[in-house]
């Protein structure tokens, strides 16, 4: 942050022990804890808040950018729709997606296999009367 080195702490470091003393030290340095504590947190917010505020900006304009998009999306197809409207007039090269070769037709399923006969499927028991004998 400050860009300090072992020898700027330490000369810092004597001079607060030759100003404020051995005794009033401790009291000091806790002081200054608090102090440099506060003053990162409010950085911190101070950087979040300019982070939240360019987030907006660029979210504005890529919304201008989507909603001049979907503008030109929708000029194109109510020009499609005018055109089939109307008699279908070509002008130039068709379109790419036409010049595709057609996909051959699927092939049908097939159908299940049906036994020819009865001896193929399994055979139940018969149920027995009502227990009449």
């Amino acid at each position: 942050m400050f860009d300090l080195g072992i020898g700027e702490i330490l000369v810092i470091l004597i001079v607060a022990v030759v100003a404020i003393g051995p005794k009033d030290l401790p009291l000091a340095m806790r002081t200054a804890g608090r102090w440099i504590g506060k003053m990162r947190r409010i950085s911190a917010h101070f950087r979040s808040g300019i982070d939240t505020m360019v987030r907006e900006a660029e979210l504005e304009e890529m919304e201008k950018k989507w909603k001049a998009q979907n503008e030109e999306i929708m000029r194109r197809s109510a020009a499609l729709t005018e055109a089939e409207a109307g008699a279908p007039v070509m002008t130039g090269p068709p379109p790419v997606e036409t010049l595709s070769q057609p996909e051959p037709p699927a092939e049908p399923a097939p159908e299940p296999a049906v036994p020819e006969s009865d001896e193929a499927q399994p055979q139940l028991p018969l149920a027995k009367g009502n227990g009449d004998v």
